[in-house]
């Protein structure tokens, strides 16, 4: 074992798109730990090509995560070093490993992160909302009572869930039959050429993608609906003006999230 590493468990970041968002430490890590634990070899090899890390692959995902923990357990009381990754970005945020590192833990072995990208970081930091919380609820249900009884259940949250390009014009419909004027943002593609962050009513990000096929996995945020209380209108437009949205864009957002009447603000936001 390289003295770069210890005996542990690593829990590596991988880029979410471009591969060159990896980190340095990471780089370091996967070359010199015994095993490489993935989801999907083929895809983790890709990135390994890139960085000449030759380090051995064994799969490991949520088919296989109860069988694979004791192999890796094994392995440490043998006294080798693992790391963790996922296809994309930080393992256990709705990917395998939860089980894996529960098992460790109580072995009382070393679980070393290894900080680097995750798109729920990598989507709010591109995007506005109100207040620094959030809820992220990982991936929906498939069933549509469920959904809806999430949906309302954090109707006062700025919920943020992933969906696949299969189901979102589906989603979609389920929140707009709840929620009419729904602010909505999203991004699909994060950090890939074709990528796309967009914020806008639930109604006019259907039509959106009713036009255009939807592709690639989407992170998306439902903005919370306010609960009764005075807000100032002229500071929410000063910040959404600094994020270069049209006037008719903020005018449509801050009616839908506060219930003042559109004309007004955009009345406010000409002036």
């Amino acid at each position: 074992m390289a003295n770069s590493v210890e005996k542990a468990l690593y829990i590596v970041a991988t880029p979410i798109g471009n591969l060159e968002d990896i980190t340095l430490r990471a780089v370091d890590v996967l070359k010199n730990v015994d095993i490489i634990a993935c989801e999907d070899t083929r895809n983790t090899k890709i990135l390994l090509d890139k960085y000449s890390i030759n380090t051995k692959l064994v799969s490991y995902h949520k088919f296989n995560e109860l069988k694979k923990s004791e192999f890796f357990i094994n392995c440490l009381k043998e006294g080798r070093s693992i790391a963790l990754v996922s296809d994309a970005g930080t393992p256990l945020v709705s990917d395998p490993g939860a089980i894996l590192v529960k098992e460790v833990r109580k072995e009382n072995f070393k679980i070393i992160p290894v900080a680097g990208a995750c798109a729920i970081a990598v989507f709010l930091s591109s995007i506005y909302r109100e207040g620094e919380d959030f809820k992220f609820a990982g991936f929906l249900p498939r069933v549509e009572n469920q959904i809806t009884e999430i949906l309302k259940e954090n109707k006062y949250e700025n919920l943020i869930f992933y969906e696949s390009p299969n189901r979102i014009i589906k989603t979609f419909e389920i929140i707009e039959k709840i929620y009419p004027d729904k602010v909505v943002s999203f991004a699909r593609e994060l950090t890939k050429k074709f990528e796309e962050i967009k914020t806008d009513t639930i109604k006019n990000l259907l039509n959106h993608f009713k036009n255009n096929s939807p592709k690639g996995e989407f992170v998306i945020m439902l903005h919370k609906s306010p609960k009764k209380s005075e807000i100032d209108i002229d500071e929410k437009i000063e910040k959404l003006k600094n994020l270069k949205l049209k006037d008719k864009e903020i005018a449509n957002i801050i009616s839908s999230l506060y219930g003042v009447n559109r004309n007004t603000v955009y009345k406010k936001c000409i002036e």
